[in-house]
């Protein structure tokens, strides 16, 4: 495993090109593809409550508000419960995306792994890679948050603005190539999810 916590925040990418494509699964039948299409609905829950996160820093970088407002703004909405309780800009979204993953790594990688006579294994193996990227990049927003809230400067609302924009971007590629090449996989040998 790479060290990712000293890499520049530019750095932190998913190395689109090096994705390897998921064999295909002849015997899956479009109920079986259907099936798998959970995933994506689990997925477009995620970014619903990331764009929300969005939508609060564009207000702020048009001017609709001054970053030293970020905590009452976010408070007014309805995800003030989600700040309060874990007191960072992506709250309650980036704590319940770890628990994603963490699933993801715990139960359903393993068993696609050894699906198909462990034909999946390469492409478990870089969605794997991409969780350590995702989790770094939750890691350093919740830092950039903090620095936020305790000084809401013009240079930590930036940085923690830049930080969201990657994870944002990096969670959208990830998902995009987990749902494309696990879809088949998923109906077939897992059911669904």
């Amino acid at each position: 495993m790479i060290d990712l916590s000293t890499q520049p925040l530019d750095e932190l990418t998913l190395d689109e090109a090096a994705r390897p494509k998921a064999p295909p699964v002849p015997e899956a039948t479009d109920v079986h593809r259907y099936r798998g299409r959970q995933l994506a609905q689990i997925h477009s829950h995620h970014l619903r409550e990331m764009a929300q996160i969005g939508a609060i820093l564009a207000r702020i970088e048009t001017g609709d508000a001054p970053p030293e407002h970020l905590r009452q703004i976010v408070l007014s909405l309805d995800m003030a419960e989600n700040f309060q309780a874990f007191g960072s800009l992506c709250g309650r979204e980036c704590h319940v995306l770890k628990f994603h993953h963490d699933i993801e790594r715990a139960d359903m990688f393993p068993r696609l792994k050894a699906a198909g006579g462990g034909r999946f294994g390469a492409v478990v193996a870089k969605l794997m890679a991409e969780h350590e990227v995702v989790h770094e990049l939750i890691v350093r927003l919740a830092r950039a948050a903090e620095a936020l809230a305790d000084a809401p400067t013009e240079a930590n609302f930036i940085l923690a603005g830049k930080t969201f924009r990657k994870l944002e971007a990096v969670v959208r590629s990830h998902f995009g190539y987990e749902e494309t090449e696990l879809e088949e996989a998923i109906g077939y040998y897992l059911g669904s999810i």
